[in-house]
């Protein structure tokens, strides 16, 4: 006869009440770090919609939508777009494409000349990880653990600490070179930064491939050069793209680096063009919200359009075998 749940043992039904709710305290407990991780993007969203006197009102409203009456009316919102077209400053020009010109320093200058440095150092770091962390993981040559643990200690040196180091040699490149281009220093800086702790990911990444598929590539004719490029390159696809993404990331976030190893304010980023915002407009906290929507939402959408690729080379690069 086949045993109810009501005849079940105390410890049995435990068990299974246990096993039933524990999945949905787990999504609670996640849904809870994702909202409070939320909150602030939400404040700074919010506060970027609002006019001056609803950002000054005292005290503070979260939503601009109260009325001397009610403290909530949805007919009374009042979002506007202040903050970003003081951001953007566009101006009708009947020769552009769209028929304005976008003249905001920060979507002129600064956001275009970050875009130049994350691109081009997270390409080439991408590059040189990506045949640094093949050696590694495939070559057995004297000192490579010693390299290894070399190169796994300089990621543990912050940026701030060879800064003046840094800020010297750009001053001494500056005068001795009649040709000389910050921004091509700056990018050598990012890439020098970001290189090491990248070169791990990609290791890590090829020691999951197995090397009975380029065996199996030489006995077909293929060179070692071919193997690399036609066999292992594209298999290791999102372990190279994780490092692109975090490379890139990180000198779209930097600031001090762009702030002090570039002496024209033209060449800066747009962290300095954030900096730049704060001393503008002291008390203008739409405009300082805009802005950080602004330089926020290109990562936000890289991410959102290569998140499947960063997320499986983060699983299958943590697997080896």
């Amino acid at each position: 006869m086949e045993q109810t749940s009501d005849y079940l043992p105390r410890s049995t039904r435990y068990y299974h009440i246990t096993k039933r709710l524990q999945p949905w305290f787990f999504n609670a407990a996640l849904l809870l770090i994702c909202i409070m991780m939320l909150l602030p993007v939400f404040g700074t969203l919010i506060t970027s919609t609002k006019r001056q006197e609803d950002v000054q009102k005292n005290p503070p409203v979260l939503l601009p939508c109260d009325t001397p009456q009610h403290s909530f009316d949805i007919t009374a919102c009042r979002f506007v777009l202040e903050g970003y077209n003081r951001i953007i400053d566009s101006k009708p020009d009947p020769k552009s494409l769209l028929g304005i010109d976008l003249t905001g320093r920060m979507v002129s200058i600064y956001l275009p000349n970050t875009l130049l440095y994350a691109v081009a150092a997270s390409l080439l770091v991408t590059m040189l990880a990506g045949m640094s962390g093949y050696a590694f993981s495939r070559f057995r040559f004297r000192g490579r653990h010693t390299l290894q643990v070399a190169i796994l200690a300089i990621t543990g040196i912050p940026l701030l600490t060879n800064l003046i180091a840094l800020y010297q040699i750009g001053v001494f490149l500056r005068k001795a070179m009649p040709g000389y281009e910050e921004r091509i220093y700056l990018i050598i800086v990012y890439v020098g930064f970001f290189l090491p702790f990248s070169i791990w990911i990609v290791k890590a990444f090829f020691d999951t491939i197995p090397v009975e598929l380029e065996e199996a590539s030489f006995i077909d004719g293929c060179s070692p050069v071919q193997a690399l490029f036609l066999i292992v390159a594209p298999l290791a696809t999102p372990g190279l793209a994780s490092a692109f993404l975090l490379s890139f990331v990180g000198v779209w976030n930097e600031f001090i680096a762009g702030y002090l190893l570039v002496s024209r304010n033209e060449l800066k980023t747009a962290m300095f063009g954030l900096y730049d915002f704060i001393g503008q407009f002291v008390i203008g906290y739409q405009v300082l919200a805009a802005a950080c929507i602004i330089i926020a939402l290109p990562v936000v959408i890289l991410f959102l359009f290569t998140r499947r690729v960063f997320f499986r080379a983060m699983v299958e690069g943590a697997l080896k075998g």
